[in-house]
């Protein structure tokens, strides 16, 4: 009988590409997590992950196709979840419901993403959090041929969080190519 040999991976996984994402929002075990205007799947799946199964992810898409990519993404991390589909003026679900939601302007910009917010705003529980999670300027040869954000940029996203009722709003990072800010809903 031979000894037993640890064959160790050429390549081991990292984090995933979205371990920035799940660092900046703060997402913790056990929270109640709401994902809106998701426009990656897989970025979805990993903060859900994270929640486990104390806790509880859902997240609100447009249209039925786009609710099935979300559904797939937290089965694929082993996650439970609760997608449904709502316009964004009307959330489907109770006030107060929310620890912490994640606003995915990856896709959509803050400018139209905006009309989220009111709803977002009362889903969320007093001394909640809502991460706006957007792409920002991008270094080496992709930040050469990006296009730069107008100057008012991230004064638009804190102007809208501000709008909204959000106070404190700040600024939490840009690195990476993404762009985290942060908005309080006042406790009562």
């Amino acid at each position: 009988m031979g000894q037993a040999r640890i064959i160790m991976p050429l390549f081991r996984p990292g984090p995933g590409p979205y371990a920035l994402v799940v660092a900046m929002t703060g997402v913790r075990m056990g929270e109640r997590l709401l994902e809106i205007g998701s426009g990656t799947p897989a970025m979805f799946g990993a903060l859900s992950a994270k929640v486990g199964l104390s806790g509880h992810a859902a997240a609100v898409a447009g249209d039925s196709r786009a609710a099935d990519a979300l559904t797939r993404a937290g089965a694929q991390e082993g996650a439970l979840v609760d997608v449904q589909v709502a316009p964004p003026a009307c959330l489907p679900h109770a006030r107060e419901a929310f620890d912490l939601i994640v606003l995915d302007c990856t896709v959509t910009p803050i400018g139209q993403a905006a009309e989220w917010l009111p709803e977002a705003f009362r889903v969320l529980r007093a001394g909640g959090r809502l991460i706006v999670a957007e792409r920002a300027g991008m270094s080496g040869l992709w930040g050469m041929l990006r296009v730069r954000p107008a100057r008012g940029e991230t004064a638009t996203t804190t102007g809208a969080l501000e709008l909204s009722g959000f106070r404190p709003v700040r600024r939490i990072a840009e690195r990476d190519g993404w762009r985290f800010t942060e908005g309080l809903k006042p406790g009562q």
